[in-house]
């Protein structure tokens, strides 16, 4: 069941009258309305409520774009069904203005053979936001021996990633590559020298002197980077670098690109807005693996946003129960939630703040992801498919994890003020308002 303040409503008509009809691929940028019907989208343009029978929606101070997809996400079925659901990391992602979302392996049991990737699947089906399953590089993400990659890529599976952990022996990675560019797919990479970083909690810089607890250096990510980009380099793989946070990754990614190494790479909100500084009141909710980084790192990373070195803003969505969370700083889990804040986030420190524009917003998060992941693609378009977002960039709010629909309630974000939300979504003939 959804939500009961989050009801999705199947729709036969549907006017989205008066809106700024956004999409940056097509130069389209104009108020109108979107008359939608049966799943598509059969009209765009001025007065179309004349003579309409069916539900309307004014949509006036709105902007629709391309539905927002989330390229890095962790939903805990099966395993711990009490940190999240599929279901749950629907309704969360469709509160945060995501139409679809693409699912981490790392459950219990991983996510590594074919049945597993068809459970994903199934058990989103008829859900309004679509669920994409990445399966494992390696079977148990013991990177001992590659999972069944055309099997997985049959039956669903848009990318492999060991994530949560590297995939520590260059000449497994190397294989990796080698038989996942076979199928088209590519390897979404979590770089990490954990000979580097083990038993570290946080950055390791002048805050974690300060506070007493043991730092992650920032090669212990950028080390792997290059590794990695090497090895993509060598076998003309296809790497996607995931939750980049440091500069010295962002300069290689960026170096890289110029000598036609095919990667791409995706940054997360909290790594842009927040730094190591953030961890001086020893909030477990301020943990995540990257941890957070310096102001440094932070100014490189919207550069490399800025510049195109970063190609998506994804949310690294990872909950964990209260249980696990609320301890010793150094005892808690890694992760954080995402989902619900992610357009706030961007919108209020990113576009308000002309750190991008909403055409940069809109690539990050709606168009490059789905390019990067072969994914349908998501015109504004008569004829296609209403797969739309519907953004207030206007709307003043305030961050209160006890609304979430996800359900856990880690996030380091409760009482923010933010600028700009997400109303709701249209997708899967489903439509889903935000109260």
């Amino acid at each position: 069941m959804a939500s009961p303040d989050l009801r999705p409503v199947r729709i036969d008509a549907l006017l989205l009258a008066g809106g700024r009809v956004f999409d940056p691929r097509l130069r389209l940028d104009e108020t109108a309305d979107l008359l939608i019907g049966r799943g598509k989208i059969q009209k765009i343009g001025k007065n179309l409520s004349r003579g309409f029978r069916g539900k309307r929606i004014d949509c006036a101070g709105w902007i629709l774009v391309p539905g927002f997809v989330d390229m890095h996400v962790h939903l805990r079925e099966p395993g711990r069904e009490d940190e999240e659901t599929i279901e749950t990391g629907a309704y969360a992602a469709a509160a945060g203005g995501f139409t679809e979302i693409v699912c981490m392996p790392n459950t219990q049991p991983v996510i590594d053979d074919r049945s597993r990737v068809e459970f994903i699947r199934e058990r989103s089906q008829g859900l309004p936001v679509s669920v994409h399953p990445v399966a494992a590089v390696t079977k148990g993400l013991k990177g001992e021996e590659l999972t069944e990659m055309g099997d997985c890529a049959e039956a669903g599976a848009v990318g492999f990633s060991d994530d949560g952990r590297p995939v520590e022996k260059a000449a497994m990675l190397r294989r990796a590559f080698e038989y996942a560019g076979m199928f088209n797919r590519p390897i979404l990479s979590h770089c990490e020298d954990t000979s580097l970083s083990e038993g570290g909690a946080m950055h390791e810089g002048y805050a974690s002197t300060l506070l007493g607890l043991k730092g992650i250096p920032s090669i212990s990510e950028s080390v792997a980077v290059a590794r990695d980009l090497m090895i993509a380099e060598f076998t003309a793989g296809q790497l996607h670098v995931a939750h980049v946070s440091t500069a010295a990754s962002v300069r290689l990614i960026r170096e890289a690109k110029t000598r036609g190494v095919r990667v791409t790479a995706e940054t997360c909100p909290h790594y842009l807005v927040l730094t190591d500084d953030a961890v001086r009141g020893y909030d477990p909710n301020v943990k995540m693996n990257p941890p957070l980084r310096s102001e440094a790192d932070r100014e490189a990373l919207w550069e490399g946003l800025k510049d195109g070195t970063l190609d998506a803003v994804a949310t690294d969505h990872a909950p964990h129960s209260s249980e696990e969370k609320d301890s010793e700083f150094d005892a808690a889990p890694f992760g954080i939630l995402g989902l619900e804040t992610a357009v706030g986030l961007m919108f209020t420190h990113g576009v308000h703040r002309k750190r991008m524009t909403l055409r940069e917003l809109v690539l990050k998060m709606a168009v490059n992801p789905r390019k990067i992941l072969s994914l349908r693609d998501a015109r504004i378009r008569e004829g296609g498919e209403a797969n739309l977002t519907l953004l207030q960039p206007d709307l003043a709010w305030t961050v209160d994890r006890e609304a979430f629909r996800s359900k856990s309630r880690n996030t380091p974000f409760h009482g923010w003020a933010l600028k700009g939300r997400s109303m709701g979504i249209v997708h899967n003939g489903q439509l889903v308002l935000n109260p």
